[in-house]
């Protein structure tokens, strides 16, 4: 949920930069804390902050004057969408970590696989990439589409989890697990504005199946 723009910025808006990725992180400690007891009140807590912070902060993806009458849209919260999963060994892709995604704009930063899951949908498993992302810090990600895309969801497909921009939904990592809950599904910055930067799901996890949770277009 971090912004990613090549730009040269002030230090103004490196705070405000920082702050964002403040905010982000303890939205998504609250949300692994409160989804012990309640995980569809941790997703409406999600919302609401999410919502919040895009109508009200500097570092909104959202265009300045759309900001005020910025609204979220999302499917109800449906526990079925919600797993917890092993990450299975994988390929590490070409020598010397050639991997890349698509991207919206510019190059896309340089990726690892990490490992796959298979996610135990409504509709039948379907396995999914887990990549490590090399900007910022380092972090797990995995970008998405599905059947919904171009027609209820951003064209080019959502994230689930971007640990380095702080969306880390939990799961032992020592042991080898992650939680997915597709309820916490959003759009990348760029579906807000066309000026951000991008990285896009690779063809590997290209769902043939609707996944009717998370965040939704208009």
């Amino acid at each position: 949920m971090a912004q990613s723009e090549v730009t040269t910025r002030s230090g103004e808006d490196l705070l405000d930069l920082a702050d964002w990725r403040r905010e982000v992180s303890q939205l998504y400690a609250d949300v692994r804390a409160m989804s012990e007891t309640s995980p569809a009140g941790a997703w409406r807590h999600w919302v609401a902050v999410r919502e919040a912070l895009f109508r009200h902060h500097p570092q909104s993806p959202v265009p300045p004057e759309r900001r005020e009458a910025f609204t979220a849209q999302h499917w109800e919260y449906d526990r079925d969408y919600r797993f917890e999963v092993a990450i299975e060994p994988a390929a590490p892709g070409p020598a010397g970590g050639g991997l890349q995604l698509p991207n919206s704009r510019d190059e896309a930063p340089a990726i690892s696989r990490v490992g796959v899951v298979e996610v135990p949908f409504p509709a039948g498993p379907r396995p999914l990439s887990v990549f490590w992302i090399a900007g910022y810090a380092g972090g797990l990600f995995l970008p998405f589409r599905d059947a919904t895309n171009g027609t209820e969801t951003y064209a080019a497909g959502r994230y689930v989890l971007d640990t380095a921009k702080g969306a880390d939904l939990g799961g032992d990592l020592l042991e080898r697990r992650l939680v997915l809950d597709f309820n916490f599904a959003y759009q990348p910055t760029c579906a807000f504005d066309p000026r951000w930067a991008c990285p896009l799901a690779p063809p590997e996890n290209r769902l043939d199946i609707v996944v009717p949770v998370g965040e939704r277009i208009g």
